[in-house]
């Protein structure tokens, strides 16, 4: 079955935030691409101590660079979260099969990727702020998207040993 949406991350840089999104992505059922180079070694210490048990519980796609990932969903719609969008993503519609696209921390998306990219979107905040963290930007926008699609995962049953 199809996925409702997938996660992409542009080259990330910091291994602690590509731990925290995989998690995310494992708790929520949301496939995750990683586009590579990475700035940090793949699965080392940071990204392991952050992400704990769950980076092995991911849907991980790692792609040896922006070509071949393009080249893996030639018909999905990408969707960038940037900084330098005009759309907020509190208006957009999603769709099923939309590929969310998050950039470097330290750089964004180069031109070419910007320019590639079927949408682009911004999260509303306070003028005299640059950016909120990869993790916590890519985690809302998967948020709406996924309660626009209503594929959030089904609710566990409640626990008999756990006290109400």
């Amino acid at each position: 079955m199809k996925p409702a949406l997938r996660l992409a991350l542009f080259e990330p840089d910091i291994p602690q935030n590509t731990a925290a999104v995989l998690r995310t992505c494992a708790c929520l059922g949301v496939p995750a691409e990683i586009i590579e180079p990475c700035g940090f070694v793949f699965g080392g210490t940071h990204m392991r101590r952050a992400g704990m048990d769950y980076v092995e519980r991911a849907e991980i796609t790692r792609h040896v660079d922006w070509q071949a990932f393009q080249k893996s969903y030639p018909d999905s719609r990408r969707v960038l979260l940037t900084t330098k969008a005009a759309s907020p993503f509190t208006g957009f519609q999603f769709q099923p099969g939309d590929i969310l696209i998050s950039g470097r921390e330290s750089a964004g998306v180069p031109d070419h990727v910007h320019d590639a990219c079927d949408a682009r979107l911004l999260i509303p905040m306070m003028a005299d702020m640059r950016s909120l963290n990869m993790a916590v930007a890519a985690a809302m926008v998967m948020s709406e998207a996924l309660r626009q699609l209503s594929a959030f995962p089904a609710p566990q049953a409640a626990s008999e040993n756990i006290p109400e």
